[in-house]
């Protein structure tokens, strides 16, 4: 140790000599990053808006992977303890990769959100960039609530499901209101925050209030965030369900989510076209530029083909979601006729089970279970209808990768203890 650090003396007294009268000679501009004192918050409120979606579009994929594992949509085909921790439904607060990816990327997007809601725009009641940081900021308050046992804001008090609820039906609002006074393109913003006030009021037990807003999205809409393929920036910009195929091996497709026979594996199995998948087993299964295969070895790896790459978007709201929110609160007719409709859409003969009210809404979820497969809505439907959803872990049960503890009882996650041990409002 002592001759390494005599070498790096020697190295920077050269290398002060030869910059000879330099006196700033440390000094790098760095083109990537943003100078704080150059930034003009009314001026550039269009980027920061624009960052703030960026944010919540890189935690999405985060959100989806993890509560996929939580309600048995994939199996962790990976090998980090904390990871199988969220397929155990039996988290730790000091568990690193709940902080990492999930809290600490919610709360970005939050802290991006209100900095352009901190800022006096122009035409405050049709501003664009209102409405985008209001419209994300919803989204982060409904996936929070959703998936959180309980929130906090920018190390603000605790926040209570209802209140984060609450809070995201605020911000819907808004979003609503502004980017329809904006007019124009801006105004599928509008109809994405109509489907999440829906999403909240139902999430919240408030029926008719899911209804009124789920009627107002027209036939038709979609809102798809939008990845990239940059190889530098893979991380933060590309499809997240992809990224845990092809970079880490980390999601395989849950056996009860793969209906029909397994195909060669080369071919995609197409008995129940809302989940596509393949199954691999070693390198030689895919491409040269695909070779991978699940982290563990433990579990024949079902790769999902619903993002078969880096650069496919992600559905976030939809008139799919809005009817699926009516049926769920009007009761069993329609959900039958919901069920029946999906089901005919998709190539399966009309359901023919029970038609007692549980028995329908077991289908019923089985079905959106389908619809939205990798969309990040399990969670939320299991904490609203535990008995009625298929396919999660059960407490007690023995988890199915050897060398790990039973399955826990978790129906939601912990805050982690790096936000717990310094937020003041939380001790």
């Amino acid at each position: 140790m002592r001759h390494l650090t005599g070498l790096a003396s020697t190295a920077v007294a050269a290398g002060a000599l030869f910059l000879g009268g330099c006196t700033d000679w440390l000094t790098v501009d760095n083109p990537s990053v943003i100078n704080n004192d150059a930034l003009d918050p009314i001026a550039d409120a269009p980027v920061l808006a624009q960052s703030a979606q960026q944010n919540f579009a890189s935690a999405y994929g985060h959100l989806i992977v993890y509560s996929s594992w939580f309600v048995g949509e994939t199996d962790v085909s990976e090998t980090f303890p904390t990871r199988n921790e969220f397929g155990r439904r039996n988290i730790t607060i000091q568990n690193g990769s709940l902080d990492t990816d999930v809290w600490s990327l919610l709360s970005q997007t939050v802290k991006s959100a209100y900095l352009v809601l901190g800022v006096t725009l122009p035409n405050p009641d049709a501003n664009i960039n209102y409405a985008r940081a209001n419209l994300f900021l919803g989204y982060s308050y409904v996936f929070m609530a959703e998936q959180f046992c309980r929130g906090t804001v920018l190390a603000g008090p605790e926040l209570t499901t209802l209140a984060m609820l609450d809070s995201a039906v605020a911000h819907f609002t808004l979003a609503a209101s502004r980017a329809t006074r904006a007019g124009g393109a801006d105004t599928m913003l509008a109809h994405a925050a109509r489907v999440g006030l829906a999403r909240a009021h139902l999430q919240a037990g408030r029926g008719p209030e899911a209804i009124a807003a789920a009627n107002t999205v027209p036939a038709g809409f979609n809102f798809n965030l939008n990845y990239v393929d940059d190889l530098a920036q893979r991380f933060r910009l590309a499809n997240r369900m992809w990224f845990y195929v092809r970079d880490r091996g980390s999601i395989a497709v849950a056996p009860i989510w793969r209906i029909g026979p397994q195909l060669p594996p080369t071919s995609v199995q197409a008995s129940e076209p809302r989940v596509p998948w393949r199954v691999t087993a070693s390198k030689g299964d895919f491409a040269p530029q695909d070779a991978a295969y699940a982290s563990d070895r433990g579990v024949a790896y079902a790769i999902q083909q619903k993002y078969p790459d880096y650069n496919v978007p992600v559905r976030l709201a939809s008139k799919l979601e809005a009817d699926y929110i009516t049926a769920e609160v009007q009761g069993t007719a329609a959900q039958l006729t919901l069920i029946d409709a999906r089901r005919a859409a998709n190539g399966q003969a009309a359901y023919g089970g029970a038609t007692d009210s549980n028995s329908v809404l077991t289908e019923f979820f089985t079905q959106r279970g389908f619809d939205f497969y990798l969309e990040g809505k399990r969670l939320g439907d299991f904490r609203r209808h535990p008995a009625n959803i298929i396919g999660v872990p059960v407490p007690g049960s023995t988890y199915w990768k050897p060398g790990f503890a039973p399955v826990g009882s978790d129906v939601c996650f912990p805050l982690p203890i790096t936000e717990t041990d310094n937020n003041p409002n939380l001790h």
